[in-house]
């Protein structure tokens, strides 16, 4: 998800971003995205008592932040912000080779995202006076919600590998930014589909909470989601190009 390229000599190997920078950018990123969902969902629910009202605000200020966060630390550490994304671009890589993250970056990402998720959370209910810690009281173990969170996940592990077969990861800022905005709306679970925005926001017992005994059923079916959608990828965007005709001498 690099923004641009740096300048080399011809010939020169492009140098190697330090795993702690990659670490640093996951769990920052996260955090941003996590007090970015949390805070903006308490000053709605603070602005307004309409609950459409309040989920439109929740989304619009999810779709800039993220548009943003991708297009800052994509360039570092590809701005994952989710080990479900993690988890499906590693097993990519295992079975087609090629660049991607490997199994020590899969193991300090995954905590860098939790750890940033657990402290976004925090900051954003300290930023509005909230205890930093209020365990959320919001269920959603409804087997609609469950699905909702497959269809949601699946279509965002569609949509970003998509977009990478194609050569076309240069626009995930917006296409993932816009999908998110829109699974808002369209999924029965508002779209977590991520593990560890999931886990951040147990934290909280506001507008974006969801209980701690919801947890292992919405991240149970992410992940399925992310089975889901890397098949549908695998079955849409087969490998091989097709033949580019010559143009006649």
């Amino acid at each position: 998800m690099a923004a641009g390229e740096s300048r080399l000599a011809p010939g020169a190997t492009p140098p190697r971003t330090p795993l702690t920078a990659k670490a640093a950018a996951e769990l920052v990123g996260t955090a941003a995205l996590v007090a970015i969902v949390v805070g903006s969902g308490i000053q709605a629910t603070e602005l307004t008592r309409d609950v459409g009202v309040q989920l439109l605000a929740n989304s619009l200020a999810t779709v800039f932040g993220l548009g943003v966060l991708i297009v800052l630390l994509g360039p570092v550490s590809g701005a994952h912000f989710n080990p479900a994304v993690t988890l499906a671009e590693w097993w990519t890589t295992a079975r087609r080779g090629g660049a991607g993250v490997t199994g020590r970056e899969v193991a300090v990402y995954v905590p860098a995202q939790i750890a940033g998720a657990i402290a976004g959370a925090v900051l954003a209910n300290a930023m509005f006076d909230q205890p930093p810690v209020t365990w959320s009281t919001h269920d959603r173990s409804a087997g609609h919600l469950l699905l909702g969170e497959v269809v949601a996940t699946a279509g965002l592990i569609l949509l970003i590998f998509g977009l990478a077969r194609t050569d076309r990861l240069r626009f995930a800022p917006v296409a993932v930014a816009s999908y998110i905005g829109a699974a808002y709306w369209f999924t029965s679970s508002t779209s977590f589909a991520n593990p560890a925005v999931t886990v951040g926001r147990a934290f909280t017992d506001s507008f974006a909470g969801i209980a701690p005994g919801s947890l292992a059923a919405f991240i149970a079916m992410q992940l399925v989601g992310a089975v889901v959608g890397l098949a549908l990828v695998a079955l849409i965007f087969m490998p091989g190009r097709a033949a580019v005709e010559q143009p006649a001498p």
